[in-house]
């Protein structure tokens, strides 16, 4: 059942919208200030090609410190990040989530687009916001992984 749910997953939004994430990671990789948005553009992509089973969550929840992308100078790439890709990879989820939702067997699919739209105008950002945040769930997850052999 988990494999048929992952075909129909990518059939319905989840190819087209990873290719649109692996695009952005090579447009960010030219560049050389691009390169830590590149990085979080593959890791995203392969969790929109097969989100089934993972969590997005804040790189800082899962080490527990910042780092420059979690910092000021974080912010500063977002903005850039958010005016050249993030906006175009938000709104090719809503309008997956949209097509989705006019068909019977896309409408599990039309929640879940969403839900990778609100990590495409910031894909690194500090802990909080809907990658995860606090000590909470995603975050015992994180340490149980990093505890893990």
């Amino acid at each position: 059942m988990a494999l048929i749910l992952k075909v129909l997953w990518v059939a319905c939004g989840g190819l087209i919208a990873a290719a649109c994430w692996l695009l952005a990671a090579v447009l960010m990789a030219v560049t050389l200030i691009g390169l830590p948005w590149a990085r979080a553009c593959f890791n995203i992509a392969s969790y929109t090609l097969w989100p089934f089973g993972r969590e997005a969550i804040s790189r800082e929840v899962l080490t527990g410190r910042r780092d420059i992308g979690t910092g000021p100078l974080g912010l500063i790439g977002n903005v850039i990040w958010f005016v050249l890709a993030g906006w175009i990879l938000a709104v090719v989820h809503i309008v997956a989530a949209v097509v989705n939702a006019l068909t019977i067997i896309g409408i599990p699919f039309a929640f879940a687009h969403p839900q990778r739209a609100g990590i495409g105008p910031v894909p690194i950002r500090p802990a909080g916001g809907n990658q995860g945040g606090g000590r909470g769930g995603p975050a015992r997850r994180a340490d149980a992984a990093l505890r893990s052999p």
